[in-house]
C-alpha cells in the first residue's frame, strides 16, 4: 500500500486521478481504517487530505458556514456559531461514534462512506446542504442528497474529492432537529432516522419545511410531501398525522436482524414527528 499526504489539493487530485487499483481518501479515517482492519478493502493508495489548506476550517460564508472536509465532529460541536445556526446538523454529527471517534470522524467522510444509516446525512439533506466537489475536470456543486448512490457507493467520479460542505443561511425564526431510533442507548447504528428543518412566518405558521429520512431506503432521502404537509400549520395533530403518512409512504427498508421493514417504517415516522416538534420549538413556535 502506498500512503501519500499531499500539501495541495491539486496534488491530491492528481494522485487519485492517476491511481492504479483501489484508492481511498483519508480525512478522519474512522470508516476506512476499520474497513482495512476487517479486510473489507485493501487500497493500493491512501491519500491523506488533512494537511491541505482549508480542509480543517469552518468558514462563515453569506450567512451560512462552509465546513472543510477534514473538520471533525468534535470541532463542529465546539463552534458556537455553527451550533446556533444548525443545531440539528451538529447534533446528528455528534451521534457518530464515541467521544474518541468524535475527535477524528468528519461529516464529509460520513457522507462519502455512503451508509444508508449515516447519521449526519438526513440532517444535511433537511438543511439543503451542498457539497463542493473538486476533481480533474474542475469544481462542481452538488446537493448532499445527490452524493450517495446506494449502500457504499457515491456519485463521485475518479479523482474527485469533496472539499467542503456548505450549510446555508436561514431566516431568524428557523429550527432544525435530527433523531434516530437505535436498539441501545448509545454508540449504535440507526434503525431509522429523520431530520427536519423549518422556518416560521410572521404569523407563527410554518412557512418552509424539509423532511429527510435515513436507514429506511438504499440512501437517505428527502420527503417533499412530508415537508409540504407542515407548511401553513402550527403542527397540530392532524398535520403531524399527514406528515407521518408521507414519511411512511417514502420508506423502502429492508428486513434484517436489527429491525423488520415494518418496524423501520413505523419508527421513521415517529422520529420525523418528534424531530418536527423539536425544530418547531427551536424556531420559536407555539403549538
Amino acid at each position: 500500500m502506498r500512503f501519500e499526504s499531499p500539501a495541495t489539493l491539486e496534488d491530491a487530485i492528481h494522485l487519485l486521478a492517476n491511481a492504479k487499483g483501489t484508492a481511498r481518501v483519508l480525512a478522519g479515517g474512522t470508516d476506512v481504517l476499520v474497513q482495512m482492519r476487517l479486510g473489507l478493502v485493501t487500497p493500493d493508495l491512501v491519500v491523506d487530505i488533512k494537511g491541505i489548506p482549508g480542509m480543517r476550517d469552518i468558514t462563515p460564508v453569506d450567512g451560512g458556514y462552509r465546513i472543510g472536509a477534514a473538520v471533525t465532529g468534535a470541532e463542529m460541536g465546539e463552534h458556537a456559531g455553527l451550533k446556533a445556526l444548525w443545531p440539528g446538523v451538529v447534533e446528528a454529527m455528534e451521534l457518530v461514534g464515541s467521544t474518541q471517534v468524535q475527535g477524528r470522524a468528519t461529516m464529509a467522510g460520513n457522507l462519502c462512506n455512503a451508509s444508508p444509516a449515516a447519521d449526519s446525512v438526513p440532517a444535511m439533506i433537511a438543511a439543503d446542504a451542498v457539497a463542493t466537489i473538486e476533481g480533474p475536470l474542475g469544481l462542481r456543486l452538488l446537493p448532499v442528497a445527490e452524493v450517495p448512490a446506494g449502500p457504499g457507493k457515491t456519485t463521485l467520479t475518479k479523482g474527485e474529492i469533496i472539499t467542503s460542505i456548505f450549510l446555508p443561511a436561514r431566516p431568524k425564526h428557523s429550527g432544525d432537529a435530527y433523531l434516530r431510533f437505535i436498539p441501545r442507548t448509545e454508540m449504535d447504528i440507526a434503525v431509522s432516522s429523520a431530520g427536519v428543518s423549518l422556518s416560521l412566518g410572521p404569523d407563527g405558521m410554518v412557512e418552509f419545511a424539509r423532511v429527510a429520512i435515513g436507514a429506511v431506503a438504499p440512501t437517505a432521502r428527502l420527503v417533499e410531501e412530508a415537508g409540504a404537509a407542515l407548511v401553513g400549520t402550527q403542527l397540530d395533530a392532524a398535520t403531524l398525522d399527514r406528515m407521518m403518512a408521507a414519511v411512511r409512504a417514502a420508506c423502502d427498508p429492508i428486513d434484517d436482524k436489527r429491525g423488520t421493514a415494518e418496524f423501520r417504517t413505523k419508527t421513521a415516522a415517529v422520529m420525523a414527528k418528534r424531530a418536527a416538534k423539536t425544530a418547531f420549538a427551536r424556531a420559536g413556535g407555539k403549538s
